[in-house]
């Protein structure tokens, strides 16, 4: 039995090196315009679902059919999520095809809500997934799981009717001036 802790414990040290050795080789070529190897690629992917699956879990989900908190939504995804994530009638950007992986293109599913919060909150690592809980409050990003709930099936004019009908987006300082916009360390602001 003793042979056996020491032989998996050089095993487990190789492999260490080994995957050390590789890494520090930098021979991977981490550009995003080379995509991931097939079993890299599925790698990836399982870590990615089943992290959003595990920490979402437990997040309760309020009403998502409140028609402000969509209104508002709306307003958010219009300001925040196009430029990635398109929207009805929304052609391929000049940014788009240079992200890998590809990002969504949330017209086309509606996400699981409790998912869907725990990503806009927390972003993804190495994306261009962006932790909104740093500049965003919960009710906000409540406000953008409730209208993804809506996006699916939405005309291009429904989209830009309701984007139009938005509330202007407070939580961020878009104008420029002094004293707009919320801080991230300001009293009050939720994360």
């Amino acid at each position: 039995m003793k042979r056996l802790i020491v032989t998996l414990a050089i095993l487990c040290v190789v492999a260490i090196a080994g995957v050390g050795a590789f890494v520090w080789s930098g021979v991977y070529n981490i550009g995003a315009d080379v995509h991931h190897t097939k079993p890299v690629y599925a790698l990836m992917q399982a870590l990615r679902e089943r992290s959003i699956e595990h920490h979402a879990k437990d997040i309760v989900v309020p009403n998502l059919d409140d028609p402000p908190l969509i209104l508002k939504g709306a307003g958010q995804y219009a300001a925040m999520c196009t430029g990635c994530h398109l929207a009805p009638g929304m052609a391929e950007n000049e940014m788009r095809p240079g992200l890998y992986p590809k990002p969504p293109q949330l017209a086309k599913f509606r996400p699981d809500p409790r998912e869907a919060f725990w990503v806009i909150k927390h972003g993804i690592k190495m994306s261009a997934m962006p932790a909104w809980g740093a500049s965003h409050d919960d009710a906000t990003i409540w406000s953008m799981v409730a209208f993804l709930q809506k996006l699916p099936g939405m005309t291009p004019a429904q989209y830009k009717d309701i984007v139009a009908k938005a509330p202007p987006d407070e939580d961020m300082d878009m104008s420029g001036e002094a004293g707009h916009g919320h801080d991230a360390a300001e009293p009050g602001h939720a994360h």
